[in-house]
């Protein structure tokens, strides 16, 4: 073959790899990419009481300019001390309620922020539900829009040198899922932080979910009407007969039945730990029950199911090592499984669950309550596994708090974990953190004391 005659064929192939190319990214005689599905979150509508966006200076606070208005749907707060220190802290509220109206929430440790120098922005999100998709997209888009905001009301701002994200509950999601590689890869507004403090934070994703079915599954399971299909369709008929065979006093009051439904609820929330008898006989528990008889759509974030317990190990007791009866019970228990559409990656975004799979780069700094059974301890297990498994865990430090509800903290606990993630981030002095996976650790009844506020806990914890 001659040379002329290679090069032709040579031509000819890649013009057919060349049009296969453009076919694959939506070229060619096909047309332009499939659009992406929707679902019902999609269609909901959202508004924001302009009225109730301006907030007041903190009395005896240090001097400071303070914005709002509404951004790409979501309303939002801004507020930058006069003597700003050039960086910025983003807030992510939790979790707003199903309702068509959209608030904004200022951050928590406020005072402090303003004290040191730092500015905050805080977005209401464009969307209610637990959309931790337009959570990320609207924060990183109000963070990048900071200078802007700023040039509109009179003050030139530089761009921030640092710009960290703290968050609480499903903002606590939004924080770890914000500096995850995932969302630098496929968010519209890209934003790269420097670092986070997720607290109470769902670590765990869609296990937060799982969690709710298996609890579920567990409780029909032992009441002797155990669950054979899913959704539970009559569930609002079961409820009552489920309740009284495990409570005597719902949620505070156990039967026996009751007890070793209690039990299999520690070990699905974190193991053997201080707290958990008061987090169980809490209004948390009651919160749980109310996810109950729900199908695994998440309230119309997804459009499939994505509850899945086929990774769940129902236990009795803080031993890992499955007895006769445990096995037994996991072979009875009702297994859901996610359907693989439910939560993939998309065209067009963000995941409509984002994942925080611990791809993590920059300091994180998570605390949370032992004692919480709604978004609970276990959230940081998964969380610190996924780190080890990704080899990123030198980024985490974790802290446990000893109180007994969801996002129970003091403000000295929150600045506490903030100011250690800035001066690791700023100095390179990692901080102190708890162990969280050692059951034994976990165990001790002194566990959480040394993060914790000494005017919480003076009874239960060692002098220091």
């Amino acid at each position: 073959m001659t040379v002329f005659a290679l090069r032709g064929r040579l031509v000819a192939t890649l013009s057919v790899l060349g049009a296969l190319a453009l076919t694959a990214c939506g070229g060619g005689d096909d047309g332009p990419p499939e659009p992406e599905e929707t679902r019902a979150q999609d269609s909901r509508q959202f508004t924001v009481d302009e009225t109730r966006l301006p907030f007041a200076a903190l009395a005896g606070a240090p001097e400071t300019d303070r914005w709002w208005g509404v951004l790409d749907g979501a309303g939002y707060r801004v507020e930058v001390p006069r003597n700003w220190n050039g960086m910025l802290v983003m807030y992510a509220h939790g979790y707003g309620g199903t309702g068509a109206a959209l608030s904004v929430s200022d951050a928590p440790i406020r005072a402090h922020l303003i004290a040191k120098g730092y500015a905050w922005a805080a977005s209401s999100f464009s969307k209610n539900y637990y959309d931790v998709r337009a959570g990320i997209e609207d924060t990183n888009a109000l963070a990048l829009a900071f200078q802007r905001i700023g040039a509109q009301n009179g003050r030139t701002l530089a761009a921030p040198t640092r710009t960290y994200i703290i968050g609480t509950s499903m903002g606590g999601h939004i924080a770890a899922a914000a500096v995850d590689a995932e969302a630098l890869e496929t968010a519209n507004h890209k934003l790269r932080y420097h670092g986070a403090v997720p607290m109470c934070g769902v670590l765990g994703d869609t296990e937060l979910y799982n969690y709710f079915g298996a609890s579920q599954i567990a409780a029909q399971q032992l009441a002797g009407v155990p669950v054979t299909a899913w959704p539970v369709a009559n569930w609002s008929t079961l409820a009552p007969q489920v309740r009284s065979a495990l409570f005597t006093s719902f949620p505070g009051a156990t039967t026996p039945l009751g007890d070793q439904y209690k039990e299999i609820v520690k070990q699905l929330t974190g193991g053997e730990r201080p707290m958990f008898n008061e987090g169980f006989a809490g209004s948390m528990n009651a919160t749980v029950w109310g996810t109950f008889g729900r199908d695994g759509t998440i309230n119309g974030i997804l459009n499939k199911d994505g509850y899945d317990t086929t990774g769940i190990v129902y236990q009795f007791d803080n031993d890992p090592a499955q007895t006769a009866a445990e096995a037994a019970f996991n072979q009875a228990a009702y297994r859901l499984k996610a359907d693989p559409e439910a939560n993939r990656l998309r065209r067009d975004g963000l995941r409509w669950f984002p994942k925080t799979n611990a791809r993590i780069s920059v300091p994180v700094v998570t605390i949370h309550t032992l004692g919480d059974v709604y978004v609970p301890f276990s959230m940081e297990q998964i969380y610190k596994r996924r780190a080890v498994a990704q080899g990123t865990d030198q980024w985490l430090v974790q802290r446990a708090i000893r109180g007994v509800s969801h996002c129970d903290f003091t403000l000295d606990e929150q600045t506490a974990a903030f100011d250690a993630m800035t001066n690791w981030e700023q100095n390179g002095v990692k901080p102190a953190g708890d162990e969280v996976l050692d059951r034994a650790t976990v165990a001790d009844p002194a566990y959480g004391c040394k993060f914790s506020s000494p005017t919480r806990t003076p009874n239960s914890c060692p002098a220091s």
